[in-house]
């Protein structure tokens, strides 16, 4: 292949982001003026993105469908969020000719060109790999090391899209990606790996980024390119070895999954993603954060997604991407204008609330010292693409290219559905299913389908026969009380076992429909009222912290409104976020806000067999708008024993019971909620609960209903789609593993 050129990549640069709406025209004069705006001086930003999604059509390949878009996700993020210049990006993905596409040879001479070549001291430098990762038989293997999970006869590698002559492989290793790193002439340098070397094939509705190594050795090309590096290096193999072994590298390595785990390419709404990089830069386009903690918040997102978990190698107190630049959160950016109409980028939205931002959601621009004006309202939305018009201007005079945006209103839809995969395990009863679980209301079947993408949509659940090869998978992976062969129940979209859900050996399908059928409207209610999540984007300043009853100084777990004055400077700490068996514990909330709050609290605890969603707050004796109400600068205690010292009020016990994983969601409103507290009124009269219980929710989906009609002041009814306001609510959530 010729020598490839910055204009060069920037000429079939515009062919794959046509795929994404954005022509080659607009990229580059944009870029120009990006250019001029955005980029600095010193020092320089460079980037070579990666991301493979085809891969040659046999038996050892699985193409994937999100690498692309992990590019894009990556490209967008460091242009608006941390000022690099466009033209200082280069990306190779799989939409290009076929000249251009990543191959070995295309990667590692991009590496060369646009990074070592012209790279200085103190400049910026971001790898991004996005695909299949492999391991071989390492030629140079680390022995000896007295960090023994160093000591491994295999060294990791990366899959290029191409495959090699005579069934050699073109991988390239780990310790090659070593030596180029080390060819770079600065310290400022982070590499984004998602893949990993563990599985293959897929798991439920996700594939595994990974190729079976086949205990194979690297091609003699590999070994050719080390020699030469090393000797451009003047790196003896006895000095490599024990700089591998030393950890002495530069910059940071940011890796989708630890040693032996699974990296996934997983279906979003309308588009697919590496899981791990949707939920890198959609936290970056709000923080601007430490390594350290940005690898600890992505590993308690990506946690209800998949088993996988994130791996920061380097020195973790550094800002990610090695620049210390504070920008104002954002949700979106402006990324092309024509008049008062504007083409959106949706990088700062989480895959939960993605489905409220179509026709009517609004955004407001937001300059650098944060302040915000005029509304942005969008028209429609495909994927992480809208497009939207101005009706508010503000103070802004004109739309640019470039302008960052915060949530005003989302709008959260009236036909929402839980979806639910039909496993191909079920056979013959696949039609039985899909008409029993269509009785229930809002939930929608969706059938397995061949090829690479295991099921047509996204779905929240995967309703399953336990299987022979899934029970061999959960037992290599050590799961406890796994499910006898042939039981029904419930998985979840990473083929995890969802708790207390699989029945009696012998049952059938419609059996355990019934059976399921008051978790399943509870899940339905979870998925619809999770649509309200906004810890990121509401401006209310709302605080939870949760202790043990014994340990009123010890704090367990945090959660907070980003955005709230009170709240910026508490988010660099980190808690445990467990609690233990049998101990009673309470939560404090605290309403730093100016005007007084109403408050309601939910828990999400899938280890109920009979309903995953509960009420704790308001419970039975606290059932009024006096007692939801916090007011301005107010703290509430909930939870602690059952009878308040020097007081006739009962108050709720909470303790853990089981052990897992449990959610809590505590929502905030401006409005009171009144529809939802006379709704549990006549629930609490209806069952004669004691004076500090929780109430049954029978039709728990009526109830969120009530819940968004309150949130959103609209009396229209339970089938209309709800406003909601960023200005005006809050829903935290807050994870609990018990322990």
């Amino acid at each position: 292949m010729s020598r490839i050129s910055r204009r060069h990549f920037l000429q079939f640069a515009g062919s794959t982001l046509a795929t994404l709406g954005l022509s080659q025209h607009h990229i580059i004069q944009q870029g120009n003026r990006y250019a001029q705006v955005l980029a600095q001086t010193t020092p320089r930003k460079l980037a070579l993105l990666v991301g493979i999604n085809q891969y040659p059509n046999n038996k050892k390949f699985v193409s994937l469908n999100g690498c692309s878009t992990d590019v894009f996700l990556q490209r967008e993020l460091l242009i608006h969020k941390f000022g690099f210049n466009p033209s200082d990006i280069i990306f190779l993905t799989s939409n290009e000719s076929a000249s251009n596409q990543p191959t070995r040879q295309n990667i590692l001479q991009a590496f060369e060109e646009h990074l070592i070549k012209q790279v200085k001291p103190g400049d910026v430098v971001v790898f991004h790999f996005s695909g299949h990762g492999s391991r071989l038989l390492d030629p140079k293997p680390i022995q000896n090391c007295s960090n023994q999970e160093l000591n491994d006869e295999y060294n990791s590698t990366l899959v290029p899209g191409d495959e090699g002559l005579n069934g050699l492989r073109q991988d390239i290793m780990g310790s090659t990606l070593f030596l180029l790193i080390s060819a770079l002439k600065t310290e400022n340098v982070t590499a984004v790996l998602d893949s990993c070397y563990s599985g293959g094939g897929t798991r439920g509705n996700f594939i595994v980024r990974s190729r079976d190594g086949d205990n194979q050795k690297p091609s003699p090309e590999e070994i050719s390119y080390q020699e030469r590096w090393m000797q451009q290096l003047q790196m003896s193999e006895s000095e490599f070895l024990r700089r591998r072994c030393d950890g002495v590298r530069k910059g940071v390595v940011l890796a989708a999954a630890q040693r032996d785990e699974e990296a996934y390419d997983a279906p979003f709404d309308s588009f697919s993603a590496g899981a791990f990089t949707y939920l890198l830069t959609q936290y970056l386009w709000q923080e601007t954060d430490t390594v350290k903690n940005t690898i600890v918040r992505i590993g308690s997102n990506i946690k209800w997604l998949n088993r996988q978990k994130p791996l920061a190698d380097g020195n973790q107190k550094l800002p990610v991407y090695s620049i210390n630049k504070k920008v104002p959160p954002a949700d979106a950016v402006i990324t092309e204008v024509k008049g008062e109409e504007a083409t959106l980028w949706l990088g700062g939205i989480d895959n939960e609330s993605l489905v409220t931002f179509g026709a009517g959601a609004t955004f407001s621009m937001v300059n650098d010292k944060g302040q915000t004006s005029g509304k942005l309202q969008l028209e429609s939305r495909e994927g992480l693409t809208a497009k939207a018009k101005l009706v508010e201007k503000g103070q802004i005079t004109s739309l640019k290219p470039g302008m960052l945006l915060q949530e005003s209103k989302r709008v959260v839809p009236a036909d929402l559905k839980l979806r639910i995969g039909l496993d191909p395990s079920l056979a013959g009863e696949i039609n039985v299913a899909k008409e029993k679980l269509s009785e229930i209301n809002r939930i929608e079947t969706i059938p397995a389908q061949r090829g690479n993408k295991p099921y047509s949509a996204e779905v929240e659940y995967i309703f399953s026969r336990m299987t022979a090869d899934y029970q061999q998978r959960l037992q290599q992976e050590k799961i406890a009380n796994i499910p006898a062969v042939g039981t029904i129940g419930l998985f979840t979209a990473g083929l995890e076992v969802v708790p207390e859900s699989f029945g009696e050996s012998g049952e059938k399908v419609t059996a355990a429909v019934s059976r399921l059928e008051a978790k399943l409207k509870s899940s339905v209610a979870v998925y619809i009222i999770k649509k309200t999540l906004n810890g990121s984007s509401s401006t209310l300043d709302v605080e939870v912290l949760m202790n043990l009853v014994e340990e009123p100084n010890n704090i367990l777990a945090q959660s907070a409104t980003l955005r709230g004055k009170s709240n910026s400077h508490k988010q660099e700490k980190s808690y445990p976020n467990k609690i233990p068996l049998e101990k009673l514990f309470q939560f404090r909330v605290t309403n730093n806000d100016s005007r007084p709050l109403h408050l309601m609290i939910l828990l999400i605890d899938p280890t109920d067999e009979q309903k995953e969603l509960n009420v704790i707050f308001p419970y039975q004796g606290m059932f009024s708008e006096e007692s939801m109400r916090l007011e301005p600068n107010q703290t509430k205690q909930i939870g602690g024993s059952r009878q308040l010292a020097g007081s006739k009020q009962t108050q709720l016990e909470l303790k853990a019971k089981k052990t897992g994983t449990a959610e809590m969601l505590f929502i905030f409103s401006l409005k009171p909620l009144t529809t939802a507290l006379k709704t549990l009124q006549s629930l609490a009269a209806e069952q004669k609960t004691r004076s500090g219980d929780p109430v049954d929710l029978k039709e728990p989906v009526d109830v969120i209903g009530d819940l968004l009609a309150d949130l959103s002041g609209d009396r229209g009814g339970r089938t209309q789609a709800k406003d909601v306001s960023a200005s005006e609510m809050a829903t935290l959530p807050l994870t609990l593993t018990v322990v």
